[in-house]
């Protein structure tokens, strides 16, 4: 694009509070931040939100989307039936060059399937992945695939890991980021046979690649890339989630019992709150999809205005670091690996049987859409 700031368009209607929450935390970027918003929804409602601001903020404009795909709807239906969505118009200012980036709050699989077919992936890239970063003893980690694809083969595990590589280059400033696949086990021969065969594939790359990494392990610090299938991601991501919160409540209540402890809490007061930053998910916005033509990132659909307003600032860092372009060539490095892989899955029928069924949400949609095509 011609213009030299980043551009994110906003799905203003998504999210468990649409506009309300969506609005404040985009237009506190644009106050502050040299990013100009597309805020995409309907366009009387936005406007009359915005009303309440006063002052109309410069670098925002508002692209007319009638209709919403609401958080319960199926998405092969939202995407066939509402071409008019939000989620779907903002996809459209990415393919057709009017903006840089999306993000949204709204029905995650909707915003997955249709920045899947309306951006297209990546040349190489045979399945975009959600990351997302979690906090360790010593900084923060990429976690990677989230969910995306709960079915993978060791191939695509491979590209997984150089997406997170590049990502942790950009975002999180590390020069040769350390990876590693989830495993039940350090030792080379442990897992199943994805992760047995991923573990060679990795080896073989241009990764730097550490071998495998324990669960119990993932928190260290020591590894800056963690590689696993959507399946086992989600349900690493939920349960640390659920843990933090856990952790939390089970901390305050224990502070609260008794009069020293009521004093310690105030002591501690300030580190408490450092702490409750750090596994906050409204620090990290949301979780960019991978191995996109365009930026495309994935908000939690109770994000407040702090975590629309961090996401919309992740999408432009994307966008200024020129990410897309350092993992199109990543990619190519690579490409002989994955290649092969690919090659000899298709010679073995029982394999291709299996990557002929869906395995995953991406997959879903197209399996049970046939209209819908990548």
């Amino acid at each position: 694009m011609a213009n030299s700031r980043p551009r994110i368009a906003v799905d203003a209607m998504g999210g468990d509070f649409g506009p309300r929450v969506v609005l404040p935390g985009a237009l506190h970027v644009a106050k502050t931040k040299k990013i100009d918003i597309v805020l995409v929804g309907d366009q009387p409602r936005i406007e009359a939100e915005l009303a309440g601001y006063g002052v109309r903020v410069q670098g925002v404009e508002i692209v007319h989307a009638p209709q919403v795909v609401e958080m319960e709807e199926k998405p092969s239906e939202a995407l066939r039936k509402k071409k008019d969505s939000s989620i779907q118009v903002a996809m459209n200012l990415v393919r057709d060059g009017l903006a840089d980036g999306v993000i949204s709050a709204g029905n995650s699989g909707a915003t997955l399937a249709s920045a899947m077919f309306t951006i297209g992936r990546v040349p190489g890239v045979e399945r975009p992945a959600l990351a997302t970063f979690m906090p360790t003893e010593k900084s923060h980690f990429v976690l990677i695939d989230v969910g995306a694809n709960v079915d993978c083969r060791p191939f695509h595990l491979l590209q997984f890991g150089i997406m997170a590589d590049v990502l942790a280059r950009s975002m999180l400033g590390i020069p040769n980021p350390r990876v590693a696949l989830l495993s039940i086990g350090e030792e080379q021969g442990k897992g199943n046979h994805q992760v047995k065969e991923a573990f060679e594939l990795m080896r073989m790359s241009s990764l730097n690649f550490v071998g495998n990494v324990e669960g119990r392990d993932l928190f260290t610090g020591d590894v800056d890339v963690v590689v696993c299938d959507g399946f086992v991601g989600n349900v690493v991501l939920k349960q640390s989630e659920g843990l933090a919160s856990s952790l939390g409540r089970l901390l305050k209540g224990e502070l609260r019992r008794g009069f020293f402890g009521k004093i310690g809490t105030m002591l501690a007061l300030n580190s408490l709150k450092r702490f409750s930053r750090l596994v906050d998910y409204a620090e990290y916005g949301g979780a960019p999809f991978l191995g996109l033509e365009g930026i495309c990132l994935v908000c939690h659909g109770a994000s407040n205005s702090k975590a629309i307003a961090n996401a919309v600032n992740m999408a432009a860092r994307f966008v200024e670091g020129n990410a897309n372009e350092h993992l199109v060539k990543d990619i190519a490095a690579n490409i002989n690996l994955t290649v092969a892989r690919r090659k000899s899955r298709h010679a073995d029928p029982a394999a291709t049987a299996e990557s002929a069924a869906p395995t995953g949400l991406i997959d879903m949609v197209s399996a049970d859409d046939p209209d819908q095509t990548p």
